[in-house]
């Protein structure tokens, strides 16, 4: 059985990678949520107690007495033991290892300026030309793997591990109106839609943490719009 450790759901897009790809894949797990504690990085001391680099998420395998950390990793270890985290098909597996790792390791500005908070609207004040390069290469990315491999989603017919790398995108995508095309934007609906991303959504809605470097985070570069938020 494992053990999976995630932070806020509301911003922890790391978190929401292993943690839908399991549930999609109806991997079972037993799930531990360690909320934020004072900004970036603070949460360090608390996080070492299960994770080695202090950082979640962690898969903790209690039957090998085993911590994984960093998602990449987690996704590896998973894909060891169960069919179909990477497509079956030889060149759509490369496609999607080589869309997961440019996720893993890219998209800096759109990391930056757009941080993941599900529960808010925010309009942008401008789109930044690192921005804009990393929306449009996202598009193209999209746009190439389900047009390749047929869709729905982006390695083919089943959701895998690349779409759980972009699940976060979705959100951004949704939560800043990020400027993609048509057929990118029924993918970015098409995730929405998942039960599992709706699961997240809604546990995301009802967290009463407000974490005040990731919120100041979110509005950097934008005016609030819409907190969908509970309390």
């Amino acid at each position: 059985m494992f053990d999976l450790y995630i932070a806020n759901k509301n911003y922890s897009s790391w978190s929401l990678r292993p943690w839908v790809l399991m549930k999609v894949m109806e991997i079972p797990f037993n799930e531990h949520l360690m909320p934020f504690e004072g900004g970036f990085g603070a949460s360090h001391d608390v996080y070492t107690r299960f994770s080695p680099s202090g950082l979640v998420p962690c898969l903790v395998d209690r039957e090998s007495d085993l911590a994984v950390w960093d998602s990449l990793a987690i996704v590896e270890y998973l894909a060891e033991q169960h069919a179909n985290v990477w497509p079956s098909d030889k060149t759509a597996r490369a496609w999607a290892r080589s869309a997961t790792a440019e996720m893993h390791s890219g998209f800096g500005a759109l990391r930056d300026e757009c941080s993941m908070n599900c529960g808010v609207r925010v309009a942008l004040n401008g789109l930044s030309a690192n921005l804009k390069a990393d929306v449009n290469r996202l598009d193209a990315l999209w746009q190439q793997g389900i047009e390749r491999f047929g869709g729905p989603f982006l390695a083919g017919e089943h959701f895998s591990a690349v779409d759980a790398f972009y699940a976060p995108v979705a959100f951004r995508v949704q939560t800043f109106k990020l400027p993609v095309s048509e057929k990118s934007q029924a993918y970015v609906e098409r995730l929405l839609a998942l039960p599992a991303m709706q699961a997240w959504y809604q546990a995301a809605l009802e967290e009463t943490w407000r974490e005040p470097m990731h919120e100041a985070e979110t509005l950097k570069n934008g005016t609030l719009e819409v907190d969908y938020r509970t309390s």
